[in-house]
């Protein structure tokens, strides 16, 4: 067994900067630390680098979910495609917004949505589809775009993984219709928690700057600097969405150095390729077939209980008896209670997602783990499955 006595490592940790902890000293010291000139910073610098002209910042990419999905006006029976194989926020803001969930299963090769299969699920119901770019590897958009047109579909792309990556040359959020990106801590980049909501749709834009903050007609910065004035209206019903200049000025300073952890990821994850690829216990994440860059938020293999002699679970518990975290992304979603009491869903109904939900680990991976930290990982690993 490795040796207990050495430091616990993360399946994730923040990359933080003396930079970037000064800038966040330096708006505390300013007095000014809620939405401000920080937050707008940040946004024009979201829209330089995606190359896309809308770019609001969030508290979270859940906010940007419900918000982007709210501005739909969706009505009861209104129905949104998405995968099953994500995080529960992408289900809960459909419900939240009025909608109902309609699931399509995963690929055969891989952990995103079947495009081939989102036709079939179209019904005269259909508002909107949620696909999911997971663990930063871009769903496969020019024929999804292509049908969502053909039907006058919205697209709302659950990109939560995926700033950075990159679809047949093109950024994810430089194109289509609206990108919701996150940046909680064991994202790619971080402003502790925080989203964006990117969009090509002006009226879009509009109504989220306007519902990120009570449907006020003017934000704190517009009200109380010197040449601001303090009366506002309502015009419309909104929400506490706002992301804080605290927030931003990490943010700031963690966009400029995303190339270079995306950069970083991309090393670790061919390294973890390169020495798994003749272990029976792992199948490997699939490469899509089409050109990419995944943005590597997550390398996440599927474990073979046969093969490894344990189940998902055990294995998980053995590694952190090695004081190595691991994680799981995702319990398929239509396993949990709400959606199987609410919609009727069970166990059978996408298997391809069942199988990867019962199978799937996170295992360590982020910009400051070294190629020392990942050899532990995976003398780890082989110590385990030696033992099992």
């Amino acid at each position: 067994m490795a040796d207990s006595e050495e430091a616990f490592l993360p399946f994730s940790r923040p990359t933080l900067s003396e930079e970037a902890i000064a800038e966040v000293v330096a708006c505390l010291r300013s007095g000014w630390i809620t939405t401000g000139p920080r937050v707008k910073q940040f946004e024009e610098a979201l829209r330089s680098y995606v190359g896309a002209p809308y770019a609001l910042a969030l508290s979270s990419a859940t906010a940007g979910l419900h918000l982007a999905l709210a501005a739909l006006g969706l009505m009861p029976g209104d129905e949104v495609i998405t995968s099953p194989m994500t995080f529960a926020a992408t289900l809960n803001t459909i419900v939240i917004a009025g909608g109902r969930p309609v699931l399509v299963d995963v690929e055969a090769d891989g952990y995103n949505i079947d495009v081939a299969q989102v036709e079939a699920a179209i019904t005269p119901r259909t508002r909107a589809i949620v696909p999911v770019h997971f663990a930063g590897v871009p769903v496969d958009l020019d024929p999804l775009y292509k049908l969502t047109r053909e039907r006058n579909l919205r697209v709302i792309e659950d990109a939560a993984h995926a700033i950075g990556a990159v679809y047949k040359g093109r950024r994810i959020g430089s194109f289509g219709d609206t990108q919701v990106f996150s940046f909680h801590p064991n994202k790619n980049i971080t402003t502790g928690e925080g989203g964006a909501v990117i969009t090509t749709d002006e009226r879009l834009a509009a109504d989220i700057a306007l519902t990120r903050f009570h449907g006020m007609d003017r934000e704190a910065w517009n009200r109380f600097g010197k040449q601001g004035s303090a009366h506002y209206e309502i015009v419309a019903p909104g929400f506490k969405y706002n992301m804080m200049d605290m927030q931003a000025a990490l943010g700031l300073h963690q966009l400029p150095a995303l190339e270079d952890f995306i950069a970083r990821r991309t090393m670790l994850a061919e390294r973890y390729k390169e020495r798994l690829a003749d272990w029976p216990q792992w199948q490997l994440p699939a490469a899509p077939r089409y050109d990419h860059r995944p943005a590597w938020h997550l390398f996440a293999p599927l474990i073979d209980p046969e093969a490894a002699g344990m189940d998902r679970d055990r294995f998980m518990a053995e590694m952190k008896a090695r004081n190595i975290g691991t994680a799981i992304h995702y319990r398929a979603a239509h396993l949990y209670p709400y959606y199987q009491d609410r919609y009727g869903y069970r166990a059978g109904d996408f298997p391809r997602a069942e199988r990867i939900s019962e199978r799937i680990v996170s295992l360590p991976l982020f910009p400051a783990m070294t190629d020392a930290d990942q050899d532990r990982v995976i003398a780890a690993m082989a110590d385990v499955f030696a033992k099992a």
